[in-house]
């Protein structure tokens, strides 16, 4: 009776343990640990535009992204995002417990989400892009290289009155978006290829 237990025991790890491996590998990736092995410099990450995508299975978007911050708050490896009042993912992002940001080689896509609203319509599909969800439920497309998935920690819109220098007068003194709002996420998931 030992002798089954164990081996039930261990057959049930052994199970686990492959649907884990294979969950990392499904569409090309590999789960990366961003403490130990997020190699991009942070600096530069977002300056070369990343795209960011919010929503769940029924309904999703997403939208080019160059601000962002990446690092630890609250003990927590974190990573920020920014997006303006008036943009079509801010529905999405206000609705969501998650988000994904994506890194991609091919810059079409990148250009594309970015001067294209999902109001007009699904701009994965005119691109060919493939989606696929998380765990969690978080959308994100196969095509990207980098897939990073955030639960939501914090949201708060800019305020005028905490602005201390021009920079951000200069900023929204002629920015038809609107104010931007913060979401910082707690780093959840990471997948690279």
């Amino acid at each position: 009776m030992k002798n089954c237990i164990s081996f039930f025991l261990l057959s049930s790890f052994l199970m686990m343990t492959t649907c884990i491996t294979y969950a990392q590998e499904e569409n090309g990736y590999k789960k990366i640990d961003v403490v130990t092995e997020f190699s991009d410099n942070a600096f530069q990450w977002f300056r070369q535009a990343q795209l960011l995508a919010a929503g769940d299975k029924e309904k999703s978007n997403a939208m080019t992204i160059g601000w962002g911050g990446i690092g630890t708050l609250w003990q927590k490896p974190a990573l920020t995002v920014y997006v303006a009042e008036k943009r079509y993912t801010k529905l999405f992002m206000d609705n969501s417990k998650y988000f994904c940001v994506m890194s991609f080689d091919d810059n079409k896509v990148l250009r594309y989400m970015g001067t294209k609203s999902g109001r007009d319509g699904d701009k994965a599909e005119a691109l060919g892009l493939h989606t696929a969800y998380t765990a969690n439920g978080t959308p994100y497309y196969t095509e990207a290289t980098e897939v990073i998935e955030c639960k939501i920690m914090y949201v708060a819109p800019f305020d005028r009155k905490g602005f201390k220098s021009n920079v951000p007068e200069d900023m929204y003194s002629n920015f038809p978006a609107g104010i931007h709002t913060m979401y910082i996420g707690e780093v959840v998931n990471a997948w690279k290829k």
